[in-house]
């Protein structure tokens, strides 16, 4: 045998072993449509939406503690900054002086979605609702959170039956001649 027949005898056998070992792979299962998720400011726009939008008679606005407002204003003006953390921090700290509070319940709760807190989100969404007055635009924000949390998990059947719920937060007024 020659020189240059057994130099190249090992890149060969290199070359076939890599067509024999690409040839024996089996092929990737085709992957399931990947479901597009909305970001959390668009979740985000269409939960502040359903609070805007609801015209409903009924509008709870409690009277507001001073301390309880101020640290509210604070975090909304930490949420405008981006300080999603600062936010969440002072809202805490206005729950411990009046826990049982809708709207900041579900302010907390939108603040928990720019954390990526979804879990919390919700459930501080439901508390807000259970809380709250069940009626108006508080109670619209309370189940479009929920509707859009689920509906980012990827139950839509859940995310439907919440979008049922908006719709019976608004209360027509008497017609009046």
């Amino acid at each position: 045998m020659s020189y240059r027949r057994l130099a190249c005898r090992p890149v060969l056998s290199a070359a076939f072993a890599a067509l024999v070992l690409v040839a024996c792979t089996q092929p990737s299962a085709p992957s399931q449509a990947t479901r597009p998720t909305r970001s959390d400011n668009d979740m985000l726009a269409s939960i502040r939406a359903a609070g805007e939008k609801e015209k409903s008679v009924i509008d709870v606005q409690p009277l507001r503690d001073p301390g309880v407002a101020s640290l509210q204003d604070a975090a909304q003006a930490d949420v405008r900054g981006g300080q999603f953390d600062a936010a969440a921090a002072k809202l805490d700290q206005a729950l411990k002086l009046s826990p049982t509070s809708p709207d900041l319940l579900q302010e907390r709760a939108e603040v928990a979605i720019h954390l990526k807190d979804y879990g919390q989100a919700e459930q501080l969404a439901k508390k807000s609702w259970e809380l709250g007055p069940r009626l108006g635009p508080l109670c619209a924000r309370n189940w479009r959170t929920i509707a859009e949390l689920r509906q980012h998990a990827g139950d839509d059947a859940a995310a439907a039956t919440a979008d049922k719920w908006v719709k019976q937060c608004h209360v027509e007024g008497v017609p009046r001649y």
